[in-house]
């Protein structure tokens, strides 16, 4: 049975994207006083790329633990981690890029070298399961 762990969301962050959203769309409504085709090509560019990606980072960044692996969504990104190749899971702030809408977070680091930032809502609960999904792999 799979477990989906969503993101905790800052609240900075919510009206970071929410300021971006409006003035993307006010900017493609200007664009689209223009009225000529290009005018709407330029305007669907905006709105789409300035709303729907902050609302599909918004609505489905959450991470999914079963089946022998990690599956972390973030809009149109998606990472699969064996839980196996986990090595370790430290808490961090660090503010870099990474699938996780707080600066609460977790870096799991797995494989050869690699890492990724995460910030489950009950970080407990995760490194909890997390650790019994690893002894289990094992």
């Amino acid at each position: 049975m799979a477990t989906v762990y969503r993101s905790k969301i800052d609240v900075w962050l919510i009206v970071v994207l929410a300021i971006a959203i409006v003035v993307s769309l006010f900017a493609a409504l200007a664009v689209l006083s223009v009225r000529s085709p290009a005018a709407l090509a330029i305007a669907a560019f905006t709105a789409i790329i300035g709303a729907g990606l902050p609302l599909w980072l918004l609505l489905s960044t959450h991470y999914t633990l079963g089946h022998g692996q990690l599956v972390v969504r973030s809009g149109p990104f998606k990472w699969r981690i064996p839980v196996a190749e986990i090595t370790s899971i430290t808490p961090t702030s660090n503010p870099l890029s990474s699938p996780a809408l707080s600066l609460d977070r977790l870096c799991i680091e797995y494989g050869p070298g690699k890492s990724l930032m995460i910030s489950p809502r009950d970080k407990e609960q995760f490194v909890r399961d997390i650790g019994a999904a690893t002894r289990g792999a094992a």
